[in-house]
């Protein structure tokens, strides 16, 4: 037992000046960002966690989260797509509980049995598996989708609960898998480097007795590098409760954002990304 407590605090040793919940994603993982600009503070939530998602002592994308609602406000990451299987096992961020846990993702279950986390601790920080049983219409949908990315581990990354949300399901298998499978393939041709934020509209509704926010919209946006002088942008936008999705560009998103959400002006990418 001893041992185990020594191991476990020299790996926490080891990780240190390795954070995943961290204070900014300029100084930690910018590289998910097209000239490593995260979008403006206008979606910030009231009570922001940013998380550079490690798995397996590698940064794979980030996300904002929004604890209060325990949904993720946007997650950035590179357009990588390769074959594979679908990863199934779903993982949770131990540093929104603190900063003196693991950082990197970890199934429940090690949490409860290593580390000795209480399970009220942990559904007090983030979703949990739980309050994704048992749902009617609706599953869990990715913002940053498994499919978008080249091997096991990067697609693994991208099932932890920080990265999804109440989506509905007719719109997750339908309409908006169609947007991530084959309208993306279609519009990255060309593409050196594509660079992608999907966020979802926190709503009025929520799941599992009022501690799972269910978003009215989800939107995604991409600007892609053809080369070091052309650029080109686009977006979508879906209301949550309608197997449809609505083509934008980049700016025409950026507008509705901004009316939505009824602050600043929001700009999700660096200036010099096409608006057109």
């Amino acid at each position: 037992m001893l041992l185990l407590l020594l191991l476990q605090v020299l790996a926490s040793c080891l990780w240190l000046g390795h954070s995943e919940v961290v204070t900014s994603f300029e100084s930690s993982c910018p590289q998910f960002f097209f000239r490593e600009t995260p979008p403006n503070e206008a979606l910030e939530p009231e009570n922001p966690a940013w998380i550079c998602q490690r798995y397996k002592n590698q940064y794979y994308f980030a996300t904002l989260y929004d604890r209060d609602r325990r949904i993720p406000v946007y997650s950035a990451y590179l357009y990588q797509p390769g074959p594979g299987k679908r990863p199934r096992t779903w993982l949770v961020e131990p540093q929104l509980m603190g900063p003196t846990y693991p950082k990197t993702m970890e199934r429940e279950w090690t949490l409860l049995n290593y580390f000795n986390v209480s399970l009220e601790q942990l559904s007090k920080s983030q979703a949990m598996l739980q309050d994704y049983k048992n749902l009617t219409g609706l599953n869990r949908g990715h913002l940053n989708p498994s499919s978008h990315h080249p091997d096991s581990s990067s697609r693994t990354a991208t099932f932890t609960l920080t990265n999804i949300v109440p989506q509905d399901e007719k719109l997750n298998g339908g309409a908006w898998n169609n947007y991530e499978q084959q309208t993306m393939t279609r519009r990255t041709q060309g593409c050196n480097t594509t660079y992608v934020i999907v966020g979802a509209v926190p709503g009025n509704n929520y799941i599992a007795k009022g501690r799972v926010n269910k978003p009215s919209h989800i939107w995604s946006s991409a600007c892609c590098e053809v080369d070091t002088n052309h650029r080109k942008a686009w977006a979508v936008i879906a209301e949550n409760d309608k197997n449809k999705v609505q083509l934008l560009t980049l700016g025409e998103l950026e507008d509705v954002l901004t009316q939505i959400y009824g602050r600043d002006q929001v700009s999700l990418f660096h200036s010099s990304c096409p608006r057109e």
